[in-house]
């Protein structure tokens, strides 16, 4: 059985659907620990519900979980407290601050995020805004390793979800989040019953 680190910065919905998933053995994998950057977050209550660990470890330098976390004190403690839990995955769950290269580094393929688009198109913030405003007709979400780049990792699944003529920001993250839920929990059973291969920039599955 796989151990599973999430990270997560905000509501937890899609932390929710892990824990879901691996209470009904969906997946094959233990949730070890939360860490959050937030000590606000809704996902900690989440974890304490389920008697999950929770660690909040953030930035000294700027408590804005928007903005990079990249002094030397939070990157020490991140990496150091991710060491001593011995993950096999960690997975993004709606973690609102860029990793630090050598955190990356260290567990290369080991790290998955859910983004709320098709990448390569709208990567970064406000992805549901960016496709309002291009006139995009399809939008949905994707699951990816994550690199040293801004969601430019290796792509696991994606899932579409059709823009609708009256769709606001709003409305369509909340049917996008629906389809990330899914998405997400299908990838991290993917990878718990080892059918994920990364080649050359590539996921395949066996």
């Amino acid at each position: 059985m796989k151990k599973i680190l999430v990270l997560a910065s905000g509501r937890g919905s899609n932390f929710q659907a892990i824990i879901d998933a691996s209470r009904t053995q969906k997946i094959k994998g233990e949730i070890i620990a939360l860490i959050t950057n937030n000590i606000s977050a809704k996902a900690i209550g989440r974890a304490k519900k389920h008697h999950i660990p929770v660690y909040v470890i953030h930035s000294q330098k700027n408590l804005d979980p928007r903005l990079r976390g990249d002094d030397l004190t939070f990157e020490k403690k991140l990496l150091t407290q991710c060491q001593e839990l011995n993950p096999d995955l960690i997975v993004l769950a709606g973690y609102m601050k860029i990793l630090p290269q050598n955190f990356i580094k260290h567990f290369k393929n080991k790290i998955i995020n859910i983004h709320p688009a098709l990448l390569p198109q709208f990567p970064g913030l406000h992805a549901q805004k960016q496709a309002l405003q291009n006139g995009t007709k399809v939008s949905g979400c994707t699951v990816h390793f994550v690199d040293e780049g801004v969601d430019t990792g290796p792509i696991i699944l994606q899932e579409k979800v059709p823009i609708l003529g009256n769709d606001t920001e709003e409305t369509l993250s909340d049917r996008i989040l629906q389809k990330e839920h899914l998405t997400l929990v299908s990838a991290i059973e993917l990878f718990c019953n080892d059918k994920l291969e990364v080649k050359e920039g590539k996921v395949y599955i066996k």
